[in-house]
């Protein structure tokens, strides 16, 4: 802490002034190389600068427009030549660009959970094969009809169909983040009746930021799951699936849902998938 007693206020060093306010003296020497901020006056034998501990006006008058994000051009501006309705214009600028900042930083942190929240349920999901009764509760999902059946093609084909989703999403403004982890849907009558058929990809999505029209709800409810670590053996898993409906007099409510839990690196050929396959039941009252 400066000792403001035995200081002359009227013809302060550079390091002095930058101690009183708080600043470096890198930073005074930017603001007098961007014409903002000037010394009182120069010592015309060693250079040396000196100011008034009345300037400290102007300093926090430029540290106070700089913490709401002006830059040093406009301060400047303002400095020379004082609008107020040119500064709320900025200040309101700035505001806006906040709040777009705000939401992106929100979106990226509900990425970054949902991440983890792939990556914990992989670490504690069951092995592959395991048939589960579990509760889900309501999801949202984007879905992207296509014209095809993925599932009589092979996997080149289902790579050009999540190319074609990511587009419909960009061109629909839906934030790429939810790219991710893409599934598909067989629905309720083909699945009941071993129709391998799918035309339909989906995204999970939050409310907050896709359109409310473009958002299908998957209700809350008992799944019958089992866990798939290849795609190529999901057909034999969907078997697996309807015995043990049969077998446990379930009453299928909806539609199959073939659920990323997590991709992972494998070779230029084929996605490496870890699968959580899944339909929703009831047990039939008997």
């Amino acid at each position: 802490m400066i000792d403001l007693r035995n200081l002359d206020v009227r013809h302060m060093t550079i390091g002095e002034m930058a101690r009183l306010n708080g600043v470096s003296e890198q930073t005074l020497r930017l603001y007098e190389r961007e014409g903002l901020f000037l010394p009182l006056g120069r010592d015309e034998k060693n250079g040396y600068r000196y100011y008034d501990i009345r300037q400290s006006a102007q300093l926090d008058i430029i540290r106070y427009m700089k913490e709401l994000g002006m830059p040093l051009r406009e301060i400047r501006h303002h400095m020379t030549d004082w609008n107020p309705a040119r500064l709320k214009e900025l200040l309101l600028k700035n505001r806006d660009a906040i709040e777009r900042r705000m939401k992106e930083l929100s979106l990226q942190k509900r990425a970054i959970e949902r991440a983890i929240d792939s990556c914990e349920r992989y670490e504690n999901a069951p092995p592959d094969g395991a048939l589960l009764l579990e509760y889900i509760p309501r999801r949202q999902m984007y879905i992207k009809k296509n014209v095809i059946n993925f599932y009589d093609y092979e996997i080149s084909e289902y790579e050009k169909i999540l190319r074609a989703l990511k587009e419909d999403m960009t061109a629909r403004n839906i934030p790429p983040i939810y790219y991710a982890n893409a599934g598909s849907l067989i629905r309720r009558e083909d699945f009941l009746h071993r129709n391998i058929f799918s035309d339909e990809v989906f995204v999970f999505v939050d409310r907050d930021y896709v359109d409310e029209e473009l958002i299908t709800v998957v209700p809350p409810g008992f799944y019958l799951c089992i866990y798939c670590d290849r795609f190529d053996k999901e057909k034999e898993y969907i078997d697996r699936l309807l015995e043990r409906i049969k077998e446990m007099n379930y009453v299928v409510t909806g539609d199959y849902i073939c659920e990323v839990i997590m991709e992972m690196p494998m070779d230029y050929q084929e996605r490496g998938m870890f699968l959580r396959l899944q339909v929703p039941v009831r047990v039939e009252q008997t």
